[in-house]
């Protein structure tokens, strides 16, 4: 295995789907390799300087959820009933495999905050709180609440009301023949997308952060793989972190995010070869969506079995941000 250490590296997602070139025209395309590259400068700031892996994933995650592009944070979808449920978790992959993860959030400005917080609190002896007693947490603790309001986009109430309209039974049948149905929208590449961030710092130390609003109209009170650790969420620095985006579902039964870290521990797998086989078994059983996953020395892969994944690494020792809709790399 490649063994040379390439230093201190972040690797992001934006999410993985249906990306329909034909109605992404090229100055949108540009829009977000923009907010993926702001997203990787802000986490590059902290590793430079020496910083912790974990405040470089949170730092980047917080500036895609603030970003309404990404199906996080102020970009999040609507629930059937017309709400928005968010849902993050953290990582460490230190021995103790310390991580924090939260779900059903209404009012949580940063739902990956929240999911630091829980992690770093030597007062809180739990992995993971959801609903009304998280969001006491999160007040609890000072950080940022908003009205449920602060998360509405024109758009995403678009893609509400447009999968409602697809939803009723006499548009059913046409739907059915439709691949995949209503949990992606071909105009938006991104209903279904998640985002996430790995890092590597100085002491070798990898973190992973993975935040959504999970998939357009989904059932209210939905938990998806993003806040399960092992699913949509792992690290571990003996072999990688991994974040994943796609169909929630599958990453879950699936195990996913550590999936692909026991293939490098028992197979002694390449992280690139580790999440190429766990993305393309994925599509044998029907799972659309892809992975970013990181060692300790900097090696990563991004693989995807969708149209495109929204993505981009960037490393201390050269300080230029790379992003990537397509297969273009």
């Amino acid at each position: 295995a490649d063994k040379v250490n390439h230093g201190p590296t972040l690797v992001i997602h934006g999410g993985a789907g249906i990306i329909n070139r034909n109605n992404f025209p090229e100055s949108k395309q540009k829009e977000y390799i923009d907010a993926l590259n702001g997203a990787l400068l802000v986490g590059y700031e902290i590793l430079k300087k020496g910083g912790d892996s974990i405040d470089a994933v949170e730092a980047s995650v917080r500036v895609m959820e603030d970003c309404p592009f990404f199906n996080a944070g102020k970009g999040s979808v609507f629930t059937l009933s017309g709400k928005n449920e968010l849902e993050a978790s953290i990582m460490l992959g230190i021995d103790s495999h310390t991580a924090g993860a939260c779900t059903l959030l209404h009012t949580v400005k940063n739902p990956i905050t929240l999911a630091k917080t829980l992690l770093q609190d030597p007062e809180n002896p739990h992995v993971f709180l959801g609903g009304i007693e998280a969001e006491k947490y999160a007040k609890s603790k000072g950080l940022e609440m908003v009205d449920p309001a602060y998360f509405w986009t024109k758009q995403r109430w678009k893609q509400h009301l447009d999968g409602l309209e697809k939803k009723k039974p006499e548009n059913l049948k046409m739907l059915n023949n439709l691949d995949g149905g209503d949990s992606r929208d071909a105009d938006d590449p991104i209903s279904m997308g998640t985002v996430g961030a790995i890092a590597v710092d100085i002491n070798g130390i990898i973190s992973t952060a993975t935040s959504t609003g999970g998939f357009n109209n989904k059932k209210d009170g939905r938990i998806g793989d993003t806040p399960l650790i092992a699913c949509g969420t792992w690290a571990d620095n003996e072999t990688c972190g991994v974040s994943g985006t796609g169909n929630g579902e599958f990453f879950i039964r699936h195990g996913v995010a550590h999936d692909v870290a026991a293939r490098m521990k028992y197979l002694k797998e390449s992280v690139q070869d580790a999440a190429s086989t766990v993305v393309r078994n994925l599509k044998k059983v029907g799972g659309d969506g892809g992975v970013i996953a990181l060692d300790k020395y900097g090696n990563f892969a991004m693989p995807f079995n969708t149209d495109g994944m929204f993505r981009g690494y960037i490393r201390v020792s050269e300080g230029v941000p790379y992003a990537y809709i397509f297969n273009e790399q």
